[in-house]
């Protein structure tokens, strides 16, 4: 199982302008639900700590295998939520790593 990690900060000037980008990229990513093959899990979180050093989004998702991950990559769906959310961002970072399979 490959699990691919993204964190992002969203642009706005004030608390209601970052909350409605956090709204658009959940209800973007949401709609990817059922239309990649080999997407086991997909999460959304928003952060709520606070700290000054913390992303504000956090995108956890499952792959069955890296060759699903990198179907994932160019399916198009996703390629439309990517450019759909291309102006939202300002800093993103992103982790992808083998793990056994199941989520502990």
């Amino acid at each position: 199982m490959i699990k691919h990690i993204v964190m992002w900060n969203v642009r706005g000037d004030s608390v209601a302008e970052k909350a409605q980008a956090i709204d658009r990229l959940k209800r973007s990513f949401d709609s990817l639900r059922g239309c990649i093959p080999g997407l086991l899990h997909l999460e959304i979180g928003v952060d709520t700590s606070a700290v000054e050093y913390a992303c504000d989004v956090v995108l956890y998702s499952e792959f069955e295998s890296q060759a699903a991950l990198e179907a994932y990559a160019v399916h198009p769906e996703h390629l439309r939520v990517k450019q759909e959310l291309l102006d939202l961002r300002i800093a993103r970072h992103q982790v992808d790593y083998e793990s056994p399979a199941g989520r502990a």
